[in-house]
């Protein structure tokens, strides 16, 4: 089967807007073992939507088309569809009908445009939106099923799971089976990671894919057919192996995630203080619910003044060393950890940029500390070069990457090829 995908939207063409409900289409499609072979983005325009509507058709099995569903004069979709077909736009009764109640449970006259979207061409099988008020729909243009949803995220994303992955199920059968795997990297670039699986013997039926997104590059081992398979978890291992420390999940979309699930597995408390991140630390831990039971507080003290009053760091700490230091690091995540009498703490302090650097501090110095209740590891690392977002990421990363090998009882300093460290200290303060 030949997956393809149509973005719909001047917003989306134009750039107005991230587009990440095709982003997490591929991914989730690719989990299901089925890959998307292309992608279109096409602005509101009836003769291009006709045009490709028709030229794809030709290509693809299956093509999902995202957006242009709603009730506006731009939402082109199902006219689009009716052309390239030859056919007329008729009325779903049923779903006006539906639309009707709905308004009436919710006490609000239904708008006149509203009833746009009840219009859909003659050969098409209505698909269910139980999120919105606009349907989908599916019909066949040449060789293809294509299958329409609205743009909006929640929408969209209940459609996918609900109907046309069924769909997809119960239409195509897979010729073979097939399995996904996905290890989480940090601190090594895609070319030093792939020099190092270029050197082993891959299976065959197996394939690596690279997707570098900072501050990770997840490698995807994709196996094809049932031998693959059968193969795949010895050559896993082999590949964590030849990776080492690199690997910080395995199918798990962020080192965060695996922290927040470790972090309620062992009922284990955290504290968190933050001068250079500025809150983006513990922001990534309280994305996930539950995280409540473990995470006591989040500090972020920015200043020299709030990181005296608020987390007691001496003077002379700050007079001797300065705020981007490993005795401040230490200082603070020490503090924080006594503060809430907590089993872990991390702390963060640095130069983001793009100034404030000094020929001994450049930008991109910044010190991370993690303390528990009988140690504190404390590392130097430099991130040149980078800018004040990325400094501010990694930073995370890395400080999370710490804690996820502190409750794996591992080593919790170690080498990144892409994150030079430039002083460290682990000390038994109590």
């Amino acid at each position: 089967m030949k997956l393809e995908m149509i973005c719909t939207g001047e917003e989306v063409l134009s750039g107005q807007i991230v587009d990440t409900n095709a982003a997490w289409f591929a991914d989730t499609m690719m989990n299901k073992g089925i890959e998307l072979q292309l992608r279109t983005t096409v602005g509101d325009r009836m003769d291009d939507l006709v045009n490709l509507f028709i030229e794809r058709s030709k290509h693809a099995d299956v093509i999902l088309v995202n957006g242009g569903l709603g009730p506006t004069t731009d939402d082109l979709s199902a006219e689009a569809l009716a052309l390239a077909l030859g056919e007329e736009l008729i009325e779903d009764e049923d779903w006006r009908l539906h639309l009707m109640e709905l308004f009436k449970k919710i006490g609000r006259k239904i708008p006149a445009n509203m009833m746009k979207q009840c219009l859909m061409p003659s050969s098409a099988i209505r698909v269910h939106n139980s999120e919105g008020t606009a349907p989908g729909f599916r019909a066949k243009l040449n060789k293809a099923w294509l299958f329409f949803t609205p743009g909006v995220p929640i929408e969209f994303k209940a459609m996918v799971e609900q109907e046309f992955i069924p769909f997809i199920e119960e239409t195509y059968r897979p010729a073979q089976a097939t399995r996904l795997h996905k290890l989480l990297t940090l601190g090594h670039g895609e070319s030093f990671l792939a020099d190092k699986l270029n050197e082993m013997a891959i299976p065959e039926g197996i394939t690596l894919g690279y997707r570098p997104s900072a501050p990770h590059v997840e490698i995807k081992l994709f196996a094809r057919g049932d031998d693959a398979i059968k193969q795949l978890p010895a050559f896993i291992e082999e590949v964590k192996n030849t990776l080492g420390t690199a690997v910080v999940t395995q199918n798990c979309p962020s080192i965060a995630q695996a922290v927040h699930e470790m972090l309620l597995k062992k009922n284990l408390s955290l504290s968190i203080a933050e001068s250079c991140t500025g809150g983006m630390l513990t922001s990534q831990l309280i994305e996930f619910a539950g995280s409540s039971s473990y995470l006591q507080q989040g500090l972020v003290t920015y200043s020299n003044q709030a990181k005296q009053k608020v987390l007691g760091i001496s003077a002379e700490i700050l007079d001797t060393h300065g705020a981007v230091s490993i005795e401040c690091a230490k200082a603070l995540a020490l503090n924080a950890r006594a503060l809430g009498d907590n089993d872990y703490a991390l702390a963060t302090t640095g130069i983001a940029g793009p100034d404030g650097g000094t020929d001994d501090k450049p930008v991109g110095t910044v010190c991370i500390a993690l303390a528990n209740r009988d140690t504190c590891w404390v590392q130097t690392i430099q991130l040149k070069n980078r800018s004040r977002t990325i400094v501010r990421v990694m930073s995370c990363a890395v400080a999370l990457d710490m804690l996820r090998r502190a409750l794996l009882s591992e080593e919790v300093i170690v080498p990144y090829s892409f994150i030079p460290c430039s002083d460290s200290l682990v000390e038994h303060p109590i």
